[in-house]
């Protein structure tokens, strides 16, 4: 079970469509504590863990913390052509749901933390955090974030086919609600129409200039209308409507500021559903750039410097460890998150070990 494709498809086989990551830490948790890690799972609800292992963390350098999530999105209305719970294997290629985003991830992260373990460290050692819920919002990050302790560094494997990402834009989704009071179709002067309030709203937000330059690697912030709906029936003046709203951030924009812009452009009662900061590292920051030299020795790529187009539970975790450098590397590929036939390369999982396993032991001094 310590080889990482065994692992892969353990974790697999356990459904945590939205439920049961608990269960998928089971598969994980003798290991580490085989291992020498000391183990404590915290459900934010029953069933919903997030596990936090610690091992020789009783340095004067902080350990270096590696984390992945382990809940996954619902399947879709497509059919699958393999098991979406059996981790399937085909040439180079392990098929599931949540292989790519992001089981593949977790088992590199367990299977390089268990070989590392092996050895006595003379630096550091490691924290895992393996969460539940990151998929809606990071709840189980957040339910974990102040029970940390000082940190090191931050590595989350997330899809990037084993490239170094240094952080991710922000995500600040928004509810914007019009109300009115309804009245008869036929009447509407006697009315307040929600529909209408709203439809101007969105256009408004729709036209919003953001008023900062676009970030070197991140490029500029995104708003995009992605849901409305109101109105009781059509011989009816509607009394609220609803749109929901998807904003990307880059590095230095503030949601607390952006929010209030938004709301006062809108005209209709915003509130926030999700609110996760961008995450960003100088590429220039030492033990970034060693470990995307690593990265770059076991994969063969250039150096390119990129950013992931999608938010990761960093943007609670680096916040909470006190503002780490942070890089996202995950063997999944990441067109692959969320599809129908979900699969990861199985020669991706392997360097993803290899790196992860070099970047824990020149971190932690073996």
């Amino acid at each position: 079970m310590t080889d990482a494709l065994a692992l892969t498809r353990a974790l697999t086989a356990v459904d945590t469509v939205g439920h049961a990551e608990s269960a998928a830490l089971e598969v994980v948790a003798p290991l580490l504590r085989d291992a020498g890690f000391r183990l404590e799972v915290f459900e934010h609800e029953p069933g919903r863990g997030t596990l936090v292992a610690e091992w020789e963390t009783g340095h004067d350098v902080p350990p270096l913390c590696l984390s992945g999530h382990v809940d996954t999105v619902p399947l879709g209305g497509a059919p699958w052509q393999c098991d979406p719970f059996a981790g399937e294997t085909d040439g180079d290629r392990v098929y599931g749901r949540g292989v790519s985003d992001m089981k593949a991830g977790v088992a590199a992260i367990v299977t390089a933390a268990v070989t590392v373990a092996r050895s006595r460290p003379r630096r550091a050692g490691l924290r895992l955090v393996l969460t539940a819920a990151e998929e809606t919002g990071s709840q189980g990050a957040r339910f974990v974030a102040d029970r940390l302790g000082p940190s090191g560094p931050l590595v989350i494997t997330e899809p990037t086919a084993n490239a170094a990402f240094h952080g991710h834009k922000g995500a600040l989704w928004l509810e914007a609600l019009a109300t009115g009071v309804t009245a008869h179709g036929s009447m509407p002067h006697l009315g307040d129409n929600a529909v209408v309030k709203l439809a101007a709203a969105v256009s408004r937000l729709a036209e919003y200039r953001f008023g900062v330059e676009p970030h070197p690697v991140m490029g500029p912030p995104t708003l995009n209308v992605g849901t409305f709906t109101g109105g009781l029936n059509t011989n009816s003046v509607p009394d609220r409507a609803v749109a929901t709203v998807d904003v990307r951030t880059v590095a230095g924009q503030d949601h607390a500021a952006l929010l209030e812009s938004l709301a006062a452009v809108a005209g209709v009662e915003v509130r926030p559903l999700i609110d996760l900061p961008p995450v960003w590292t100088d590429p220039g920051d030492e033990w970034a750039a060693a470990a995307a030299e690593i990265v770059r020795e076991v994969t063969g790529a250039g150096g390119e410097v990129a950013t992931a187009t999608y938010f990761t539970d960093a943007s609670v975790l680096t916040p909470a460890l006190g503002g780490v450098p942070t890089l996202i590397c995950g063997p999944g590929q990441p067109e692959q998150a969320h599809v129908t036939d979900e699969w990861c390369s199985i020669t991706r999982l392997a360097e993803s070990v290899e790196i992860l396993t070099r970047v824990c032991a020149g971190w932690c001094g073996i």
